[in-house]
């Protein structure tokens, strides 16, 4: 019988730790997002393009009752109980992370998912089907907002934490130990 290999611990933190600063990077985020929607919602005229940096990134204020790439519009109901119960598990899951990378990317999600889910409860059309403001543009890509740009930051740190062999606990498995059990065990 093999033993499992030794893992070695990637410098994480404690549950604690983890739970403050998954909440305070969130409520950065949140804060962000919420505020910059407000000056977009005083400063832009919908459906208008006013050029920021040049034609690389414009000002573009839409109402977006879906997804990126407008995707899902008839089902706004829908994304409003997946963002709350993405920012409900984040919360719950975040003390089990011990991956600063995870933690930060956690709380990347959760401000990006409340932010979001904020506008679904409480922007026209009504409650729980409200439009999502959504005012930055790049070239050949959907217009988006902090929230969103919160999110895919997310997903990029998580996957670069997993390519690594970083998992959420913090933990990296060595490949080299694998093969050397394997083999001893062969």
């Amino acid at each position: 019988m093999s033993e499992k290999p030794d893992a070695t611990d990637a410098g994480g933190c404690s549950a604690r730790m983890a739970m403050v600063v998954v909440l305070a990077v969130g409520a950065v985020v949140y804060a962000a997002d919420q505020a910059s929607k407000v000056w977009a919602l005083t400063h832009l005229q919908p459906g208008v393009r006013t050029p920021w940096w040049g034609e690389f990134l414009q000002w573009h204020l839409i109402f977006n009752p879906g997804a990126a790439f407008s995707i899902g519009t008839d089902v706004t109901w829908l994304f409003t109980m997946i963002q709350g119960g993405v920012t409900v598990g984040v919360i719950a899951f975040s003390s089990r992370l011990r991956s600063w990378w995870w933690v930060i990317g956690a709380g990347l999600v959760l401000g990006g998912a409340a932010g979001n889910v904020t506008d679904r409860l409480i922007r026209p059309p009504g409650i729980g089907v409200g439009h999502v403001v959504d005012f930055l543009e790049l070239p050949h890509w959907p217009i988006f907002n902090v929230a969103d740009a919160a999110i895919v930051t997310a997903a990029v740190i998580i996957a670069v934490a997993t390519l690594w062999g970083i998992g959420p606990t913090g933990r990296i498995e060595d490949p080299k130990q694998e093969v050397k059990g394997d083999e001893a065990h062969g």
